[in-house]
């Protein structure tokens, strides 16, 4: 049962599914918690929602590690509300369920967790039948990529392909773990759109800064992030959604401070037991991206066929020879011996 304390605040009565004390790593993750997108949301609750979301609200604030294995019965005894005004919780902040709210605080917890912390919980004391971090980190690889896959739906990639075809200028973003695959993109995107520039390529932030100055209507630009989000990836999409310029998002969860900006997102799951995070969902996205802009209309896929023609000659041949088209003649020197 839920109660009243003196100074106004919620009290919890200890029931069978009552939080525990958590342990100091935890409370780390707790603290870190409140202050990410979801937990700005989940804030704001406390100052404007019914009493029910007050409640649900406080909880999860509270207890955001506990609440990943709570089942949805599990967190209203908790919060003393029905089911039904938790279902009702999750779609105000806009999630199509609970469910999905539960798998954003988890992801969000998980984004919090100091890859130390994790990597240094790998050499406690383990049961002699648990889990190797190799069979966790293919298991996780496999989770992200099928994760990921089952939620492109053709809809969004055809939206997201006709944003790209019809852009004025592309221009693809990424920061750290990111900046590779925005790479992979970039080499992927360039041979059918009109402008694309890889704008952290080289020269870090301020260079990005420079591509980006004269974005503007009509231009799009793809912005990657997942956990630990880039600051700087956020502040140059605001700065591109400023100059009307179209923001596409491929992050990980709806709780990644690009979504308030984009105007179409790509998720990619990216949690992973002892990296800070994964790219494998990210290169989900991108390959799927591609493969659809490249057979999206026959212009390009005239386009694909010349640009393998004209690269067949650097390739080696089905026999594993080389084609002697563009080969170099090497002096006697520098021949292998």
């Amino acid at each position: 049962m839920k109660k009243t304390n003196d100074s106004g605040g919620i009290e919890t009565a200890r029931t069978s599914a009552s939080p525990q004390p958590a342990p100091a790593s935890a409370a780390s993750a707790e603290m870190r918690f409140a202050q990410s997108p979801l937990g700005a949301h989940l804030r704001a609750m406390l100052d404007k929602g019914s009493a029910a979301n007050r409640a649900i609200a406080d909880i999860l604030l509270r207890h955001p590690v506990q609440a990943t294995s709570w089942s949805i019965e599990s967190l209203a005894e908790v919060a003393a509300v029905s089911p039904a005004s938790l279902s009702r919780f999750a779609r105000l902040l806009g999630y199509p369920g609970y469910a999905a709210l539960r798998s954003d605080v988890a992801a969000t917890v998980e984004a919090m967790i100091n890859p130390v912390e994790k990597l240094r919980g790998r050499f406690d004391a383990q049961p002699a039948n648990a889990p190797t971090p190799l069979s966790d980190s293919l298991e996780a690889a496999l989770s992200n990529v099928r994760g990921t896959a089952e939620g492109l739906h053709p809809a969004l990639i055809a939206e997201v392909v006709e944003r790209l075809t019809t852009a004025r200028n592309v221009y693809v973003m990424g920061f750290g773990l990111s900046a590779h695959v925005a790479g992979v993109l970039t080499l992927g995107l360039q041979p059918f759109c009109h402008g694309v520039q890889n704008v952290v390529e080289f020269g870090g932030t301020e260079v990005a800064a420079g591509r980006l100055l004269n974005v503007g209507e009509g231009d799009v630009i793809v912005a990657l992030s997942i956990p630990r989000y880039a600051s700087d990836a956020v502040h140059l999409a605001a700065y591109a959604r400023d100059r009307k310029a179209s923001v596409i998002a491929i992050t990980d969860s709806s709780a990644s401070p690009l979504i308030p900006l984009a105007d179409c997102v790509l998720l990619a799951r990216s949690s992973h037991p002892i990296l800070s995070s994964s790219t494998l969902g990210l290169v989900v996205v991108v390959e799927t991206i591609v493969a659809a802009l490249m057979t999206s209309n026959q212009a390009n896929v005239d386009q694909a066929a010349k640009l393998t023609e004209a690269i067949s000659s650097y390739l080696f041949g089905d026999n594993g020879s080389r084609s002697p088209v563009r080969r170099r003649s090497l002096k006697t020197s520098e021949r292998p011996g």
